[in-house]
Formats: structure tokens, C-alpha cells, sequence
């Protein structure tokens, strides 16, 4: 939503309450605002976009309104538009997510509802946590021994956890096994219903492979609950993602938000890797009757 070169000077204030109720984006350039910037701005939990360019504002930006444009704050919104967006459009067909073409098999054979766990949110803590320990207690005695140590962990690193900080993880961590196994359980119960009628019977007795109307519907109705799951899941993914980065210090939820996507990504290209590696084997030892019966190249010998 862009407002700029207004006809009739505005200020600021007599825009927020209404704005804050309609968009996340705040485009007020070129309105000849003037004053300080209003602190209100730092309980807009929606703000994702402020400009206040070509204005006579003056003042300095709260430590609130930073705190609503972190990075962390920005991440989780993303993950909430990409899960609505997910959300419509599972309505119509959402098979696809479940395994989707643009995933390596590694990937696909790793997802759980379209995803991953929730759960695995506290791993990744627990990973980081004891990586960091390990790391500081070498330096320890790297230093124990005289021997000069680069480097500083910061104050709010993952190692610096504290007690309350990791009762809450523990707590999170069981609540969500626990919706997990729910969810579980009621997708097991949708691929059980697929051996059943009308789906199953027409299958044994027909030997057409177009289904009938009533199969049909009985698939629409399977992709509607599987829809339904999917943005049951998505909805405990935001969820848990949320009650972590309010548990954790910003330096930790950034550090946290990082290590997640930075596995997210490594997967990705490894088991691309494995593929093209495996794929690649596979033609070579193809191709080599082709070439005479000459043999296997070293590549292929060594799958």
C-alpha cells in the first residue's frame, strides 16, 4: 500500500490506528510529514515495510520499531504468508506437496506432512547447544595449556542458554511430539481409508483404470483431508517457530533461524548430488555395451 504526494498534507498519527488493521506495508513518502517519528510504531506487531522518505521527521528511530523490523520477526511472517499461501492452494491440489518435483528423493524421503517436523526445531537447538559447549570447553583448555585461542563466542550465543530458557525448549519439545503423533495418526487413518470402498472394490473388479463417479469423489474427498492435514501441520510448524524466537535471545533466535535454513539448504544440494551421482553411474554402465563391451569407465566402477 504506497500513499505519496497527497494532495492534503497528513499526520501520522490520524493514519496509524486504521493502517495498522489493513497492511503490513507502510510506504509514506513525499507526504510532508513533520514531528518526530511516532513511538507507537513499536506495537505494530503487522509492520514489515516503513518508509518515511522525502518528510521533515525528525528524532531517531525506537528501539521498539527495530525490535518489530528484526530480522527474526520478518522470517516468521514470510513463514506465515508462504503457509496461507500453501493453504489455498492445497485447497485444489495438494497431492504435490507431499512430494513435491522440486525436492531431491533425500528431501522427499525426509518430509513429514509436506515438511519438516516441529519437533526437529528443538534438535536443531539441542545440536547448537552442545556444539558451542564443546567448542568453548576445547578453548578452555587450549588456554589451560598456554596456547593462545582465536575467536569469541558472544554473550547470547547458543552455549549461553540458561536454565529457564531450556525448561521451556523441554516443555515445547513434548507439547509438540505430542500434536505431531495426533496428526500422524489421523494421516494414517486417510491412507488405511484408501483400501476401502468405493476406491478398493472398483480397483479389484473393474479392469478399466478410469474411476468411476464414486471413486471420484472419494479421491476429492481424500484430497480435501489431506489439505486439511497439511494445513494443520503448517499451522504447528508457525506455532512452534514462534514460541522459540520469544524463548531465545535475538543473537540466539538469529543464529537459530541460520542454522535451520543453512540445513534446509545443504540437504537440498546434497541429495541433488547423490542423484546426479547415482543417475550418472547408472548411464555410464548403460552406455558401456554401447561402446563394444569395452568395460566399465572408472566412474562407473567405482559406484
Amino acid at each position: 500500500m504506497a500513499i505519496e504526494d497527497n494532495l492534503r498534507p497528513l499526520t501520522l498519527r490520524e493514519l496509524l490506528q486504521i493502517l495498522d488493521r489493513i497492511c503490513a506495508d507502510r510506504r509514506f513518502s513525499g507526504n510532508h510529514f513533520s514531528g518526530e517519528i511516532p513511538k507507537e510504531y513499536g506495537s505494530f506487531r503487522k509492520l514489515e515495510v516503513l518508509d518515511l522518505r522525502y518528510n521533515d521527521l525528525s528524532g531517531t528511530i525506537s528501539p521498539e520499531l527495530s525490535n518489530v523490523l528484526s530480522p527474526k520477526h520478518l522470517i516468521v511472517n514470510d513463514f506465515q504468508k508462504y503457509a496461507d499461501k500453501r493453504s489455498e492452494l492445497a485447497d485444489r491440489s495438494c497431492s504435490c506437496y507431499f512430494a513435491p518435483s522440486w525436492n531431491s528423493s533425500l528431501e522427499n524421503g525426509l518430509l513429514w506432512m509436506g515438511g519438516c517436523r516441529p519437533s526437529s526445531f528443538m534438535r536443531i537447538i539441542y545440536a547448537l547447544c552442545g556444539s558451542h559447549a564443546e567448542t568453548q570447553l576445547s578453548q578452555y583448555l587450549l588456554k589451560m595449556d598456554g596456547e593462545v585461542v582465536d575467536g569469541h563466542d558472544g554473550d547470547s550465543s547458543m552455549s549461553e542458554l540458561n536454565a529457564t530458557q531450556l525448561a521451556k525448549i523441554n516443555d515445547l519439545h513434548v507439547e509438540v511430539i505430542a500434536k505431531e503423533d495426533k496428526l500422524s495418526k489421523l494421516s494414517a487413518n486417510m491412507q488405511e481409508d484408501v483400501a476401502d470402498m468405493p476406491i478398493a472394490v472398483t480397483a479389484f473388479s473393474s479392469d478399466s483404470v478410469e474411476a468411476d463417479v464414486a471413486v471420484e469423489d472419494a479421491l476429492d474427498k481424500h484430497e480435501e483431508g489431506m489439505a486439511v492435514l497439511i494445513a494443520d501441520a503448517d499451522k504447528l510448524r508457525l506455532e512452534t517457530l514462534k514460541k522459540i524466537v520469544e524463548v531465545l535471545t535475538p543473537v540466539q533466535a538469529a543464529e537459530f533461524l541460520l542454522s535451520g535454513k543453512r540445513l534446509h539448504v545443504s540437504l537440498h544440494e546434497w541429495g541433488r548430488v547423490r542423484e546426479e551421482r547415482r543417475f550418472g553411474c547408472a548411464r555410464a554402465e548403460d552406455a558401456a555395451p554401447a561402446r563394444g563391451g569395452a568395460g566399465k569407465s572408472k566412474r562407473s566402477a567405482t559406484c
